[in-house]
């Protein structure tokens, strides 16, 4: 029997979430109902509201970072059951492809269809998700700001049930994504000297991920003065408010050595910081772009005469190159054992009626990582 769930929706960009009833139909071959219990409130949905993310179509409902329980499953799935604690993955991993059977779970074939309507095939006319009349989207085919969710099992991977399922959210996206930046994509060794530009929900992890890979010096890079606190509190060794701040202290701090690996995570990402973080960067570094641009934006400067006569690289990351169904549980593990900081980065929690107060404090630069409670 359809379900009926609300929402926090976008009708359109640089509009307000709005809060809708929504029905969602009964879980076909492959699919799943989860009851969501928690969802980051991740900087890219922001995106979407800002309009550098482009979207299927409007009714558009928000939110990737999620945890939640199952309640039923369609035919053919063998990966959950009813009552298993999940995390949702924004990166779908089907095990088949070449990507996934190399070890690349994070550029599965499936992720193609992220910005379509559906993962699973349906018969033409079969819709799944409905506002009214309409048809919704769904971001990257989860759509966690809802009270209930209708999933490929593809997009999900069972965690422990002991677990608190508000830290199962936060490993879904960000802190996979901030973590695997630095520990996969950087490739941070012991010793080295590393750079996180940007200190929210993502950056932090990219912080907390160079000093467990051992980084000599973990320098956080941010604007805001409570985000630059918590840094230090999750492993930073050094501060600076801007990125022209720190290339007048770190030459001298590196012994001019500069930084070996340099993880650009503002806000928005723009072509004109490149350079700069490749001023950073040491000779034969790497520079690790996790942050999300304009979907349309092209221009980028930075000097091609220094990028190859100092042997420098610029990386892009999706989900830190990590692999959904071995990190997430790999980053709890750790969480439980003390090493990886998760609940540190909970700063606000809201209920679905206050999506647009998270936010705005977002923007305000108050929270390293809002959750709406479901609970």
């Amino acid at each position: 029997m359809p379900t009926t769930t609300r929402a926090a929706v976008l009708w359109g960009h640089h509009e307000d979430w709005k809060i809708e009833e929504m029905t969602l139909d009964d879980p076909g071959p492959g699919e799943v109902v989860v009851k969501t219990a928690y969802a980051g409130m991740c900087h890219s949905d922001e995106h979407v509201v800002q309009g550098d993310m482009l979207v299927p179509h409007f009714p558009f409902v928000g939110g990737h970072e999620g945890s939640g329980v199952v309640e039923a499953v369609g035919p053919g799935v063998n990966t959950v059951a009813p009552g298993d604690h999940v995390a949702m993955s924004f990166v779908p991993s089907c095990g088949r492809c070449k990507w996934c059977s190399t070890g690349r779970q994070y550029i599965c074939d499936l992720g193609a269809k992220l910005f379509d309507l559906q993962m699973i095939t349906r018969e033409p006319g079969d819709v799944s998700h409905r506002i009214g009349d309409t048809e919704a989207a769904r971001f990257a085919q989860v759509g966690t700001f809802s009270e209930h969710l209708l999933v490929s099992q593809d997009s999900l991977v069972k965690v422990e049930s002991d677990l608190p399922l508000d830290v199962a959210a936060l490993v879904s996206c960000g802190v996979a994504t901030g973590w695997g930046s630095a520990v996969h994509r950087a490739d941070v060794q012991p010793g080295d000297n590393v750079a996180v530009i940007g200190v929210g929900g993502v950056g932090i992890n990219a912080v907390q991920g160079a000093r467990m890979a051992g980084a000599k010096r973990v320098i956080a890079i941010d604007p805001v003065e409570f985000k630059r606190e918590k840094a230090m509190e999750m492993g930073a060794t050094h501060t600076y408010s801007s990125i022209e701040e720190a290339l007048l202290a770190v030459p001298d701090l590196t012994w001019g050595d500069m930084c070996d690996s340099v993880i650009l995570v503002p806000g928005v990402v723009t072509g004109d910081m490149i350079d700069p973080a490749l001023n950073l960067t040491s000779k034969g570094g790497t520079l690790v772009v996790t942050a999300i641009g304009n979907m349309l934006q092209t221009d980028t400067a930075l000097n091609l005469f220094m990028l190859s006569m100092m042997n420098k690289e610029v990386k892009g990351t999706i989900f830190g190159s990590g692999n959904p169904r071995a990190d997430i549980p790999a980053l709890l593990s750790m969480y439980r054992e003390g090493d990886l900081k998760l609940d540190e980065l909970i700063t606000n929690r809201y209920r679905l009626d206050d999506v647009n107060q998270g936010y705005q404090d977002m923007r305000d630069g108050k929270n390293i990582r809002g959750v709406i409670d479901f609970t």
